[in-house]
């Protein structure tokens, strides 16, 4: 493989896109499988012998690493090869993977963690622009919808093969379980397509490192403020500057990025409404929505009674409703368009966040599937009509940059979600103590979230050609 080995342009690139689409879903699956991690974390904590505030940075190295790096990876795909990024990334996975597994103690775990996170967004940020090249371009939403169902069939079942694992083996299980996974779909991503660009192209796009190192650096200043901005024991100043030096790194970006000749994304294009609506609102959308990781595996097992494995099952539903959401958008968004059919999976997922916001100690255990698999069809509908749009937008050559963007301000969402609904819960629990407080906080976060979303959607009818220009 060369250089500017993956330019999008034939079509179709591939006689067997279903064998292709599964490979590229394979290895993409190593990042929702993380999820597995979280149920690790009290048996590594127990294991490096950390006190309970230490343990946050086994998530934070890792997001914080792959959420600053997804645009500069998605653009190396787009200017050396989406293929050959995405294998890099894969042997990288197999590698941080295997280090975290072994790793003789807590600074090296950190820097094995750190290592998966570049893995992670090499591979991650290439795989919708390898995804969408299996297919011809009429066949581009079928394919994002298949790899955002196996994104969620991911979700689902890493926490629960995790949890098994844990039992019969260690916490270094939901590191070990990964690298077959990983080296299964390095071993067969030989077969994926790579055609080649065009010579007229080859050295024509040279690679903005001052851009890519301003773009790491106010990301990972945003992503850090976001996340010392929920813990308690961090004074504001800390946040609040690092607040301050993203904003000043985003600045010089733009202004970097408006001369550069090849830019990793041009600013202009957020200048258009029906461009930044869309990217706005489906960050919102993943803040309100994590709600339900965050908080509500405490009202499963322990406002209702459930059993740890059947509050895993039940959060696992919700997750098939964003396989069966994903499928369903394939099917709708060539009658009614795109924006249409984001727009509506955001309706459905603020009035189901609103539903769970009605939730007490005796509501019926059916009324919370129900809502749940509600959320999650309207997570898989926003998910891959948003991803369209974005895809849609952007030139076909920047298809990893498109892909990465459309993962980053999920992230995005997810990491402010954690600060601002753990503020509204100990807002809406201020006073109460016990049970009743956390119903109490439990039902304001979620009625917030819910109420906060639909307002923002109607705020952004004031732009109509963001959801109606299809």
């Amino acid at each position: 493989m060369g250089a500017h080995d993956d330019v999008p342009g034939q079509e179709p690139l591939s006689d067997r896109p279903a064998a292709g689409l599964a490979i590229v879903g394979l290895g993409a699956s190593l990042a929702p499988l993380d999820i597995a991690v979280n149920i690790a974390l009290p048996a590594i904590t127990a294991h490096f012998g950390l006190a309970l505030g230490d343990v946050q940075w086994v998530v934070i190295c890792y997001v914080l690493v792959y959420g600053s790096l997804m645009l500069v990876c998605g653009k190396l795909g787009d200017l050396f090869g989406h293929r050959l990024i995405f294998r890099f990334g894969l042997a990288l996975s197999i590698i941080g993977l295997a280090a975290c597994a072994l790793a003789p103690d807590w600074p090296l775990f950190l820097w094995a963690r750190a290592g998966q996170g570049v893995g992670t967004a090499l591979a991650l940020s290439c795989a919708p622009a390898l995804a969408t090249s299996l297919y011809p371009e009429s066949g581009r939403t079928k394919a994002l919808a298949g790899f955002a169902a196996s994104q969620a069939l991911a979700a689902a079942v890493g926490p629960l093969l995790g949890g098994a694992l844990i039992q019969v083996w260690d916490w270094s299980a939901v590191y070990w379980m990964r690298v077959p996974v990983a080296f299964t779909a390095l071993a067969l991503s030989g077969l994926l397509p790579s055609p080649k660009a065009h010579p007229s192209m080859m050295g024509s796009r040279p690679f903005d490192g001052v851009g890519a190192v301003l773009l790491a650096g106010w990301m990972s200043a945003l992503l850090l403020s976001l996340v010392f901005a929920q813990r308690g024991g961090v004074p504001l100043w800390l946040p609040l500057l690092l607040l301050a030096l993203a904003a000043a790194g985003f600045a010089a970006f733009l202004r970097r990025e408006a001369h550069f000749p090849e830019p990793i994304i041009r600013p202009a294009l957020f200048a258009d409404p029906t461009f930044a609506v869309p990217n706005v609102m489906n960050m919102l959308a993943n803040l309100a929505g994590f709600a339900i990781l965050l908080l509500t595996p405490y009202y499963l097992l322990n406002t209702l009674g459930l059993s740890v494995l059947a509050g895993g099952l039940v959060l696992a539903l919700e997750l098939a409703g964003g396989i069966a959401g994903a499928s369903l958008a394939a099917r709708v968004i060539p009658s009614f368009g795109r924006r249409r059919v984001a727009f509506t999976g955001i309706v459905i997922e603020a009035v189901a966040l609103l539903g769970l916001g009605q939730s007490a100690t005796d509501t019926a255990i059916v009324l919370i599937v129900a809502v749940l698999v509600a959320m999650g069809v309207g997570q898989g509908l926003l998910n891959v009509a948003y991803t369209d749009i974005v895809t849609g937008t952007l030139a076909r050559r920047d298809r990893g940059v498109a892909g990465s963007l459309a993962l980053l301000t999920r992230t995005l969402g997810i990491v402010g979600g954690a600060s601002v609904l753990s503020a509204l819960h100990a807002h809406g629990a201020a006073g109460l103590a016990g049970p009743e407080g956390f119903l109490a906080g439990y039902r304001f976060a979620f009625a917030a979230a819910g109420g906060g979303l639909l307002a923002a959607l109607a705020l952004s009818c004031l732009w109509p050609r963001a959801w109606f220009a299809d």
